[in-house]
Parts: C-alpha cells; sequence; structure tokens
C-alpha cells in the first residue's frame, strides 16, 4: 500500500482559539522576529520558518501542534517539513495572523 502523501488541515482563529484555552493545543508561529516583534499571537512558541527545526518544538504530549504565519502560507510549509521528519504536525492556522485579528482575537505587542 502507497504511502499517503502529506496533508494540511485548515483550521478557523475560532477553533485555535478554544483549543488553546482548553490546553488542547500549542500555536508555532513561524513568523520571522522583525514580524513578532510587532505583534505576536499569545503565548505562541516562535520558530522562525527561516530557522525552522520541527526537533526544537517542545514536546507536547495530549497536545496539538498548530502552525501559524501572516497569512497562511509558511505554516503550511511549516506542516509539510515536520511531516517530511516523520511528525505528525498536519495543523495549520488558515489565514494566519490577519484572520485571527479580523475574528477579533488578541494579539500581544
Amino acid at each position: 500500500m502507497a504511502e499517503q502523501p502529506p496533508k494540511v488541515r485548515d483550521l478557523t482563529p475560532a477553533e485555535v482559539a478554544k483549543g488553546l484555552a482548553e490546553g488542547r493545543m500549542l500555536l508555532v508561529d513561524v513568523r520571522e522576529p522583525n514580524e513578532t516583534a510587532l505583534e505576536r499571537f499569545p503565548d505562541a512558541f516562535l520558530l522562525p520558518l527561516s530557522a525552522f527545526d520541527p526537533a526544537a518544538i517542545p514536546a507536547t504530549p495530549g497536545r496539538q501542534v498548530v502552525f501559524a504565519c501572516r497569512s497562511g502560507r509558511r505554516s503550511v510549509t511549516a506542516s509539510l517539513a515536520a511531516q517530511e521528519r516523520g511528525l505528525a504536525y498536519d495543523s495549520h492556522l488558515a489565514g494566519g495572523i490577519l484572520a485571527w485579528k479580523a475574528a477579533g482575537l488578541p494579539t500581544d505587542i
């Protein structure tokens, strides 16, 4: 049987906010330091895509890793890169921080 190609699941800002509030998710922000210096997701783990190493993501037993970026493109790239290294990180915040803010969710500055 052939191996399934990697897939990335789109999660809405509401789904991610709920998962974070319930302690079921770890949000990994793959934007660059110049971006996160201006505005951040509350409590996100910062891991810039330019230095991306999925092994640096903290162990999160029982928590789903969700990638995020500005608009949702780099988070897909990060998820696929993690899957290529054998990690089951298949979720991202669709629309990134732009969608997060459009949904009225808070950011840290």
